[in-house]
């Protein structure tokens, strides 16, 4: 069985409701396919959640304003380490996010490592950092993405190896479907995302392509692989979601389906995400999410896959920061009573397809 440790570690408040409610409103605004998932989450996770998305959507926004002026992208990633060393620190500024945030860092032992990390993906972007094949591609995903499913799996208590490690596949996995959905966008701001290595090998020049990005059978290609590879990775993470507390699962599950559909839609759209740029129609998301929401996602009794390299540092950081005594309250007793009560679920639920019930 694997161990999820779903309760807070201590109690700590800076933020009010009003600093939760203005956090909010920044989740409705940037991310309307995660503010729908958000409420699928149970209410102890919910404004935490809500709290981690708005400081990196503000620390994100703080970079894209200052879009090329280097000199002003180094200034705004210093505030925003400076940012993050006070509400380390205990000590954030006067701003609803930093104090909201100052809260989730106390009450669930939140690595610091995961949001310096972040950090460092928003500052390869201000650099203009090349990316050659998959695994620096999966590198920065590791950073921009990779850490929120970190930072979402220490937030529900699913700090063992194997479940942090398929949440940062979740995250990749996303980020991937974010480059395939955005390739035309990123190219007119001079962003490139898809392996270099790759193109060349379709017989497309990075650079010259980059000048004058056009959709072609080659390029479609390369889309494709890399829709290949994000696949991967939602298939390996959707035994860690099983893995979560009972109460968490569908709320993951349902951002992990709308994302991945977005996949799917770049291919009814003939993989062309340059002339257009895929949106999952409401019917859709309502049709996805209606099974998602009467399924049961069991635990797996075992995770197959390790680690990408790419993500193991986010791994190792969360398992270091997981206080032992929370360890050891999860194992034992605990452990069985849930088995017990997923089991019971399981055969209720085979009983209600069978008609017996």
């Amino acid at each position: 069985m694997l161990q999820t440790f779903s309760d807070p570690l201590t109690t700590s408040c800076h933020a009010s409701a009003v600093d939760i409610s203005a956090c909010r409103d920044l989740l409705r605004c940037g991310s309307r396919s995660f503010y729908a998932a958000s409420f699928l989450l149970p209410a102890r996770f919910r404004d935490p959640a809500i709290a981690l998305y708005a400081f990196c959507r503000i620390a994100d926004d703080a970079i894209d304003c200052v879009e090329g002026d280097p000199v002003a992208q180094a200034a705004a990633l210093a505030m925003l380490h400076d940012r993050l060393d006070r509400i380390y620190d205990g000590c954030p500024i006067n701003d609803p996010a930093d104090r909201a945030l100052a809260d989730v860092v106390v009450n669930f032992a939140m690595p610091k490592r995961l949001l310096t990390a972040l950090l460092e993906g928003f500052e390869w972007d201000a650099e203009g950092r090349r990316y050659e094949d998959l695994s620096g591609v999966y590198d920065y995903s590791a950073r921009v993405a990779g850490t929120v499913g970190a930072m979402m799996a220490t937030l529900m208590g699913a700090r063992s190896t194997e479940l942090v490690a398929r949440a940062c596949d979740l995250g990749v996995a996303m980020q991937l479907t974010n480059i395939c959905r955005d390739v035309g966008e990123d190219a007119r701001n001079g962003r490139l995302y898809l392996p270099r290595q790759w193109l060349r090998e379709a017989g497309i020049d990075p650079d010259a392509w980059l000048k004058a990005p056009v959709f072609n059978e080659a390029l479609a290609s390369v889309i494709q692989r890399l829709l290949q590879a994000a696949d991967m990775l939602y298939q390996r993470s959707d035994t860690g979601i099983a893995g979560l507390p009972m109460n968490c699962r569908a709320g993951i599950n349902a951002a992990r389906y709308l994302y991945s559909e977005i996949g799917r839609q770049v291919e009814r759209h003939g993989l062309d995400s340059i002339s257009r740029r895929a949106v999952v129609p409401v019917p859709r998301k309502l049709q996805l999410l209606a099974p998602i929401l009467g399924k049961i996602v069991l635990t797996p009794r075992y995770i197959s896959a390790p680690a990408l390299e790419e993500t193991r540092f986010l791994v190792d950081a969360v398992v270091a920061a997981t206080p032992k005594s929370a360890i050891e309250s999860a194992s034992g007793v605990g452990e069985k009573v849930i088995w017990v009560l997923e089991l019971f679920e399981q055969l209720d639920e085979r009983e209600r397809a069978l008609g017996l019930r």
